[in-house]
């Protein structure tokens, strides 16, 4: 089984963000990038989904020349090889031109599942792998907390999360792609000879023509959205304590928001 492995370096979440001098996104200078939570956790199931099945994972991603030290990473922790969308091409893109390009990349690569992570810690928009799905044409599935390859390996059983603590359980035919959530295993750690053996890794990085695309069709050219500017959240106004039982507070509540909040 051929497993592609989506993955996206993102700020670390404990690091200290300034927004850029233009206001549309962070100063990215002496902040340190790492790979998304979830797209750990893909990578992880799809290293012991390899395991099981004899097969192999590549990890892919796209970005500027940083992203290279998150595909060494998944190098030295199992995968066989990489992509690396780096072509200015492909810059500046939103989830939809950047699932294009992550779809013509899989799709040159012939691969026969395709595991991301449920959404970025940066955006979160979760809507990337579904893209994907989309130009593949391959059935898909969110929030997956477990995969097992069936007998003959031409199907999965999935387990998707849903609301209110209840689970799904399905069957899926394969090629597909899942959209795992975090928790799902226990990622691990690189050895110190995955690390010396990910330096001799191929990283492919193929232009936007060899994918069969046009620089039109990728990237900033080809978004949809537009991010006009971010910011920190304002200081909000003080919490407001409700007294008396469950009924008057109820009553008071609903008061505050068709009078104050305005929500309802």
């Amino acid at each position: 089984m051929k497993i592609a492995v989506c993955i996206k370096q993102v700020p670390d979440t404990e690091a200290r963000l300034r927004v850029a001098p233009d206001g549309r996104w962070i100063d990215e200078a002496d902040v340190p990038f790492v790979i998304n939570e979830s797209d750990e956790y893909a990578l992880e199931e799809g290293l012991k989904l390899a395991e099981t099945t004899g097969g192999e994972v590549i990890a892919i991603s796209l970005g500027p020349e940083r992203v290279r030290e998150a595909l060494r990473k998944a190098l030295a922790l199992g995968a066989s090889r990489a992509v690396l969308l780096a072509n200015t091409a492909f810059r500046g893109g939103d989830a939809l031109a950047d699932g294009r390009a992550l779809a013509a990349a899989i799709a040159r690569e012939g691969c026969d599942l395709v595991l991301t992570g449920s959404q970025s810690d940066d955006q979160g928009f979760g809507a990337t792998g579904t893209v994907v799905a989309g130009h593949l044409g391959w059935p898909h599935a969110w929030l997956v907390m477990g995969v097992e390859v069936e007998e003959g390996g031409a199907s999965l059983q999935v387990t998707r999360e849903m609301e209110s603590g209840t689970n799904e359980i399905f069957r899926m035919a394969l090629p597909a792609v899942l959209e795992i959530q975090a928790g799902i295993n226990h990622p691990r750690y690189a050895s110190l000879k995955g690390i010396m053996a990910a330096k001799k890794k191929e990283i492919a990085e193929p232009s936007p023509a060899d994918l069969g695309l046009q620089e039109s069709e990728v990237g900033a050219a080809a978004a949809r959205l537009e991010v006009l500017s971010v910011g920190f959240p304002e200081s909000a106004a003080a919490a407001q304590i409700l007294e008396g039982d469950a009924v008057s507070a109820a009553k008071k509540l609903v008061g505050l928001l068709q009078g104050e909040a305005r929500v309802i």
